[in-house]
């Protein structure tokens, strides 16, 4: 029986920190053994917001396909490519752009979000507007089936839906399936500081640095405010590092910390060393397997150039479809 495809994408921001990895990687990988997985970096979609500055994408997607295999993306298993390198994305994102009404992409709420946010650079381009589209190239020209999204995402998946719906019933034909949600849950995952994990904000632990560089951030991060002194009792769901805990210290032990921060018989600083033992625990082996994927220097850009000649395969096919019911 032949596996449903999914598609999905990442933008090369450069290396990952942990809440990359609970929140699409470990998805991914658990994936890759059920579906049919083509997985992108999308350096093209770089370029909505950062085509004043393009210097820095090459490095990221290198440092973020080390991150990928490293923690788990077999490319044995599933399709690892860059967008930039498969011409027939940009293909198909013309042709879609032909079709799409402006009033679906004013609409999108992430690019009102955006427009309102984002000072410091200007965002009113057509790419940044027309960036859906573009996704749902990305999408519909590996004829998906599935695409795994968080609750967050599904407007953006519903105009990919809408896209695609609209292209068949102009032209009369088949050639593109309406992608499902999968929907995912991803771990509500803090940073040090006890915002969202962003490099924005300088408040990540990446999955690629050191177990003394993430130590040494975990010795600084932020518990319950409320806790001033040691002999005051402390409460793990007020702990923003207690929320790394959840993720990384097992159950059982779990269950002997929080009675004992609550009646003070454990430290924070204590409380610290559990987690740090547990975290660098778990990341080690797959620590050492990017540090030995990074010594071979050509490794990402021949995976990225084997993985973006076979997806050209299947979107040539596509592109040949869309043609003969465009009728050009």
């Amino acid at each position: 029986m032949q596996k449903q495809r999914i598609v999905s994408g990442m933008r090369p921001t450069g290396r990952l920190h942990i809440g990359h990895y609970h929140g699409v990687l470990e998805n991914w990988v658990r994936l890759q053994d059920r579906f049919d997985c083509f997985f992108f970096v999308a350096d093209w979609h770089s370029l909505t917001t950062e085509y004043a500055d393009t210097a820095g994408i090459k490095n990221s997607t290198r440092e973020m396909v080390l991150d990928w295999v490293a923690f788990g993306l077999d490319p044995q298993k599933c399709l690892v490519f860059e967008q930039s390198q498969v011409d027939q994305h940009a293909e198909l994102n013309l042709i879609l752009g032909m079709i799409t009404p402006v009033s679906w992409l004013e609409r999108n709420p992430t690019y009102k979000e955006m427009l309102e946010n984002i000072e410091q650079r200007d965002l009113s381009t057509f790419g940044f507007l027309g960036y859906p589209v573009l996704m749902a190239a990305d999408i519909i020209l590996y004829k998906a089936q599935h695409v795994p999204v968080g609750h967050d995402q599904l407007p953006h998946l519903e105009i990919t839906r809408e896209i695609a719906r609209r292209f068949n019933h102009l032209y009369h034909c088949e050639v593109f399936p309406e992608p499902e949600a999968l929907l995912t849950e991803t771990p509500k995952l803090l940073g040090l500081d006890g915002r969202k994990m962003s490099k924005s904000y300088g408040n990540s632990i990446y999955l690629s640095e050191t177990a003394d560089e993430t130590a040494a951030k975990i010795k600084g991060m932020v518990t319950d405010t409320q806790r001033i002194r040691r002999a005051d009792p402390g409460d793990p769901d007020q702990c923003v590092a207690f929320n790394l805990h959840r993720i990384y210290v097992p159950q059982e032990k779990q269950d002997e910390i929080i009675p004992a921060c609550k009646n003070a018989s454990i430290g924070c600083v204590e409380c610290k060393k559990i987690l740090i033992e547990h975290l660098n625990e778990r990341l080690a082996p797959f620590r050492a397997k990017r540090e030995q994927l990074s010594q071979n220097a050509g490794f990402v850009d021949d995976l990225l150039t084997e993985g973006s000649r076979r997806a050209a395969i299947e979107a040539k096919k596509t592109i040949q479809d869309v043609r003969a019911a465009l009728k050009v």
